[in-house]
């Protein structure tokens, strides 16, 4: 198998410039306002650009900005742009492609108005717009234009903050704050981000041909600012790629990326191509608090305690998953003191059997029920969710008084409809990080955000999260999320799981692809060799 690997791993026989990436799951849009899946991400960052990027070592480092000044109180950010920035039309890409991005994603109304607000972005007058959206007003131009982002001129961008964000330089590398065209995007209205032909680039690449469910490829783009430091001259994408059939197409040197799952690891793991890789997702178990039983703490307690993790991650994922001991993954983010939020938090899940029927028991009487029945709901397009989903049925069916039913379907019809419109009672998902602070997964709990599904609510807890979202002291805010975090897995508002590991298959011959935990994959530097 070494020699098989070695020998026909990698893309299109001997062509070096291209490189093939295998994904499992499919691409939902390009439109920075909404696209909330890492496929779709990952597409987005290969064609446009933001005011900072990732270098060749993962690090947050300038892109379309050329400078940046911060003012003493740290409340103003003047981003200095540059010139030789285009869009693949030939446009300059100017500080008035931010505003109308961003404005864009309150008046659409986009998946992403809440990280501008307070606690995250913090970006003034963000969080009147969000609390308008909340409470189903309509926004006004003078409402948008009250937002603290302001073209200075062409080349000037000044955002305006409430309190000083320690990682606003790693914010503006996410996607929902890149900047799009608006002549190009007001032309294409609704199309906007849906096929190759309605995506306006400034990025290292330029999509040429996307194939829903497919494939998706790109092309160098030769007017990129830093094009001289883009090695491929072709990126293919294969889109929901099933695990056993990414690992054929690696052996038969058709893909050089191919993520495998638990069946597989065994067969390949003694391979050079073998390779795990930590990608900062959490699964966890979203729990309808609208469903009476589960709205029992006993019952979600029981849920919680039924599960083996340290089993499901060494002898059933076997892909370097490893055990969620809380809500806030490890690697994530590290105390003023440089400790690891996980390892400072402390350990708040584990596996007792005999204690998850005691719970059960109490919940059932408190609920003067002698059994409960509780749907699992799951994509089967979204490998691990049915090994996961298929753990948890076991687990819970050990339990007397559960009556498991299992509900499979497709991860957009799990998350945008059937979680959106509340028709669930425990929905195995995941999230990952969209910047490397542990409000990227505590603001998920908060009543008011749209992705908090199950509706739990919590008014201490809300108020604790409004307190960091204004805190100026570094240490003051890290005790008060630590906080939070131990209100809401007492609550077991959510239910954490394990956190993902990646086993793959990966071409020897290439280098310099950039996987890092909260930001999305690079392609730019990636680079293949004889």
């Amino acid at each position: 198998m070494v020699l098989t690997l070695t020998g026909c791993g990698g893309s299109n026989g001997d062509d070096i410039t291209t490189y093939t990436y295998s994904s499992e799951l499919d691409i939902k849009n390009l439109d920075s306002s909404d696209a909330d899946d890492g496929c779709s991400l990952k597409a987005i960052h290969a064609v446009i650009d933001g005011l900072t990027k990732t270098d060749k070592k993962g690090n947050i480092v300038n892109a379309v900005a050329k400078s940046e000044e911060l003012s003493e109180d740290g409340l103003t950010h003047t981003y200095k742009l540059r010139k030789d920035f285009k869009w693949t039309n030939g446009d300059p890409v100017t500080a008035h492609d931010f505003v109308y991005a961003w404005q864009r994603i309150f008046r659409k109304k986009g998946s992403y108005y809440y990280m501008f607000a307070d606690g995250i972005a913090s970006i003034e007058g963000a969080q009147e717009l969000s609390d308008k959206i909340d409470a189903g007003e309509e926004l006004t131009d003078d409402d948008l234009n009250s937002m603290g982002v302001k073209a200075i001129d062409d080349y000037t961008l000044e955002v305006k903050t409430t309190v000083r964000v320690s990682f606003f330089d790693e914010l503006m590398a996410f996607p929902c704050f890149f900047p799009i065209n608006e002549k190009f995007a007001e032309k294409q209205e609704n199309k906007y981000g849906k096929n190759a032909k309605t995506i306006l680039g400034n990025g290292a690449f330029t999509m040429t041909n996307w194939e829903p469910g497919s494939v998706v490829e790109f092309e160098k783009n030769e007017s990129y600012y830093d094009q001289k430091h883009v090695k491929l001259n072709k990126l293919v994408m294969k889109l929901v790629q099933e695990p056993k059939v990414a690992a054929q197409a690696f052996e038969a040197g058709e893909t050089d990326y191919a993520p495998i799952n638990s069946d597989l690891v065994d067969k390949y793991k003694d391979d050079e191509a073998f390779k795990q890789v930590y990608d900062g997702f959490l699964f966890y178990i979203s729990v309808n608090f609208q469903n009476s039983d589960l709205a029992n703490l006993n019952v979600r307690k029981a849920i919680s305690l039924a599960i083996n993790r340290k089993d499901l991650c060494e002898n059933v994922l076997k892909d370097g998953s490893q055990v969620a001991g809380g809500f806030i993954p490890s690697g994530l983010a590290t105390s003023p003191d440089g400790v690891d939020f996980r390892k400072d938090s402390g350990n708040f899940t584990s596996y007792d059997k005999k204690k998850a029927q005691e719970s059960l028991d109490e919940g059932l009487k408190e609920l003067g029920k002698d059994q409960i029945t509780l749907r699992i709901t799951y994509g089967t397009d979204e490998s691990p969710m049915d090994v996961f989903a298929t753990y948890l049925q076991n687990a819970l069916s050990k339990l007397d008084g559960i009556k498991v039913e299992m509900v499979a379907t497709t991860k957009q019809n799990r998350i945008y409809n059937k979680q959106k419109n509340g028709d669930f009672d425990l929905a195995v998902t995941r999230w990952g990080p969209d910047y490397g602070d542990p409000t990227t997964y505590l603001t998920i709990a908060l009543s008011t955000n749209s992705s908090n599904y199950g509706k739990y609510t919590n008014s201490e807890l809300d108020a604790l999260m409004d307190k960091v979202a204004n805190e100026s002291d570094a240490n003051t805010r890290w005790q008060e999320m630590k906080d939070a975090e131990k209100i809401l897995l007492a609550d077991y508002a959510y239910i954490p799981v394990f956190e993902k590991g990646a086993a793959t298959l990966q071409n020897p011959k290439v280098k310099n692809l950039v996987i890092k935990p909260c930001r999305t994959i690079s392609f730019e530097y990636v680079e293949k060799t004889e």
